[in-house]
C-alpha cells in the first residue's frame, strides 16, 4: 500500500499495519447517545488534568467510567477501582459506550471484546498526547478501541520502540482506531491539536480509550 492510499475517502476499514484497524465515522451511529453519556459522565466524575509520576501537568484533562479507571501520578501508573477525588466508584459503563466498542472490535476482527474500562480525555487547542504504550492492563490480548469527538487530530501510530517513525492518522469526528495483536504493544499519541469549532462539541476534541484491563 501507498502511503497516499491511508488518506483516501471511504467507508470501509482501512488496513494499516498488521493489527491496527481505522474504522472512519463508525461512530457516527451512536453520536447522540455518546455525547449524552459522556454529559453525564462528567458530572459524576469532573475531567481533571493529572500528573505524571514525574510531578509534570498533562494537557489532556482526563476521568473514567467502567469497572477501573487509569490513573496517575507521583506513585505512578496504575487502574483503580476508585476516583481518587471523590473516594466513590467510577460511573458505569454506559450501555452505547459498551455496544461501541464490542462492534468496532469485531469490525477490526477481534471478537468478544467487553472492555472494563474507558479512559476519557478531554483536548483543548494545544493539548497533546506524547508517545507512549497502553501496557498497564493485565489482559494484553484484547485490544484497544479509540473513538474520536469533536474537533480534528492527528493520531501517531509508531512501532515497538519511540525511534520508529510513526504514521500520521488525521482523524476526523465519528473516526474509530482498534489495534490489538502485534500492533498492541505500539508506541502511539496524538499531535497538537489545532484550534477551530466544532458544531457539537466547540474547540474541543474527545477521546474514548476502550480497554480491557483485568
Amino acid at each position: 500500500m501507498q502511503e497516499s492510499d491511508l488518506f483516501t475517502s471511504s467507508d470501509a476499514p482501512r488496513p494499516l499495519p498488521p493489527g491496527l484497524v481505522w474504522l472512519e465515522r463508525f461512530a457516527l451511529a451512536w453520536e447522540d447517545a455518546l455525547l449524552e453519556a459522556i454529559t453525564q459522565i462528567v458530572v459524576a466524575a469532573p475531567l481533571r488534568h493529572l500528573r505524571t509520576p514525574g510531578g509534570q501537568r498533562m494537557s489532556v484533562a482526563m476521568t473514567n467510567c467502567g469497572p477501573l479507571g487509569w490513573i496517575s501520578d507521583r506513585r505512578g501508573y496504575r487502574y483503580s477501582a476508585t476516583d481518587p477525588q471523590s473516594g466513590k466508584p467510577w460511573p458505569a459503563l454506559p450501555t452505547p459506550l459498551q455496544a461501541l466498542a464490542t462492534a468496532a472490535a469485531q469490525a477490526a476482527g477481534f471478537e468478544s471484546f467487553a472492555p472494563d474500562a474507558c479512559l476519557i480525555n478531554a483536548y483543548g487547542p494545544g493539548a497533546r498526547m506524547s508517545l507512549h504504550q497502553d501496557r498497564d492492563e493485565d489482559d494484553l490480548s484484547a485490544p484497544i478501541v479509540s473513538v474520536s469527538l469533536g474537533l480534528p487530530a492527528v493520531f501517531l501510530f509508531g512501532g515497538r520502540t519511540r525511534r520508529d517513525r510513526p504514521l500520521r492518522l488525521p482523524l476526523t469526528h465519528g473516526d474509530v482506531v482498534v489495534w490489538g495483536g502485534p500492533a498492541r504493544l505500539a508506541f502511539h499519541g496524538v499531535a497538537p491539536v489545532a484550534d477551530g469549532q466544532h458544531p457539537r462539541l466547540g474547540r474541543q476534541r474527545i477521546n474514548l480509550t476502550l480497554r480491557r484491563a483485568r
